[in-house]
């Protein structure tokens, strides 16, 4: 391994890459300290000093690597430019417009790009001013107003200097993906979560729990993440024949190819759905201010990550959004049309409706593996941390690694791609 990155830095074009690529990470990680105008830096350190982060304010915080409990200029991190490219995808099924445009080749992708960009900006202005509101009250930081007045010309300050920066970041992740290595989005959650995993086992190690519970907590997180590889690695491959034809004078087709369908299609999208939705009650809890009745209920039960009810949930959720992301992402129906258009067939199945058929029984089996695995993976370390009594301080639940290892799996792929183009052996073995 090391030496394929020896051999990658000696590549000028990869060097480039790559040096634009930690270039952009570091400036990521300057701006998610530098406070947005309008708040006070010793006051948001003290009171983050103090605060509990294991709410869902916490998650959030994670997200954006530290910044947003700062109120830092990337306090919203990418997360809005995420969640605006999953509406826009999911609104392809709702608006035959965005499915037309999606089907127009790079002309419509490049206008839905567009879209996705003006949504981003609501989505962090909206997001914006909901931070803001919640520090203004100290609600985002229980007895802390990180302000420094109370004039409404500072809130906006802080909001519009939050969504400034939400949208450059969403220009470095372009300039990623465009002129570095990897997929620019992804990388920079990557970094946000890689951020936050030092000082979580420092206090893990230098606290209560010692040096015993850090070694479990390492032993454990390698093993899941062993387990992630091995999964997202693994695919069904169905084999395709395409028949052999004349066009003009020369001879197409006749080759053997397949389809790979991997065991988890939707990736880390439905996690990241079902911990959205089993936010909603923890937000309608901290604005209400009725005490006892359903408000105990809903913290007892959906609030509380411990407990049944709230797993319960989680875990149904997330095999609904299994099933949902990958029927939205692979249509069994086009895929069938695209091989028949070109003469591709399955061996053993006619083509049309059949292989449209045999592909969504296939995807259906698949899937289900997919999904639970998803559940374990989500469920397993925090129940583990939870019981460990560190499940508070520790950023490695399920989302986390998901993204970890898809993201520096898919970076490594890339950098071994480019290293065999030139003649080089690759950067896997």
């Amino acid at each position: 391994m090391l030496s394929g990155l020896a051999r990658a830095f000696r590549t000028p074009d990869l060097r480039r890459k790559l040096l634009f690529t930690l270039g952009i990470i570091v400036l990521y990680r300057v701006g998610s300290v530098i406070p947005a105008p309008g708040v006070s830096y010793e006051t948001i350190q003290r009171c983050i000093a103090n605060a509990d982060t294991s709410g869902l304010m916490g998650v959030m915080n994670l997200f954006s690597g530290g910044a947003l409990l700062q109120l830092s200029v990337f306090a919203l991190g990418i997360m809005p430019y995420i969640t605006a490219s999953i509406i826009v995808q999911l609104l392809r099924v709702v608006i035959p417009h965005f499915e037309a445009l999606h089907k127009e080749g790079q002309t419509g992708t490049a206008k839905l790009t567009q879209y996705t960009r003006y949504l981003t900006i609501a989505l962090g202005l909206l997001q914006a001013t909901t931070y803001v509101t919640m520090a203004r009250t100290q609600m985002l930081i229980p007895g802390c107003d990180p302000l420094v007045d109370d004039r409404i010309m500072t809130s906006l300050f802080v909001i519009l200097s939050m969504t400034a920066g939400t949208a450059l970041l969403m220009w470095m992740g372009e300039q990623i993906t465009e002129q570095g290595i990897g997929n620019g989005m992804s990388m920079l959650i990557f970094i946000s979560i890689a951020a936050s995993f030092p000082p979580a086992l420092w206090s893990i190690a230098s606290g209560s729990g010692g040096f015993g519970k850090f070694a479990i907590v390492v032993l454990i997180s390698l093993i899941v993440i062993a387990a992630v590889v091995y999964v997202e690695q693994s695919q069904r491959r169905i084999p395709v024949q395409y028949a052999k034809r004349m066009v003009g004078r020369k001879m197409y087709g006749g080759s053997t190819t397949y389809i790979p369908i991997k065991i988890n299609m939707a990736g880390v999208i439905p996690v990241i759905f079902a911990s959205s939705l089993l936010a909603i009650p923890m937000l309608i809890v901290q604005f209400a201010n009725v005490q006892g009745g359903w408000v105990d209920w809903v913290q007892r039960n959906l609030v509380n990550n411990e407990a049944p009810l709230h797993i319960v949930f989680y875990v149904a959720l997330i095999l609904f959004f299994a099933f949902f992301y990958t029927a939205i992402t692979f249509n069994p129906e086009e895929v069938a049309d695209n091989m028949k258009k070109y003469g591709g067939f399955i061996p053993g199945i006619r083509a049309g409706r059949p292989t449209a058929d045999y592909l969504t029984y296939v995807i259906t089996r698949v899937t289900t593996a997919g999904a639970i695995y998803l559940a374990l993976v989500a469920l397993i370390p925090t129940i583990a941390f939870i019981a460990l009594g560190v499940g508070g301080n520790v950023p490695f639940g399920g989302t986390s690694i998901l993204i970890i290892v898809g993201v520096g799996l898919e970076t490594v792929k890339q950098i071994d791609a480019q290293l065999q183009q030139r003649h080089y052996e690759g950067l896997l073995k």
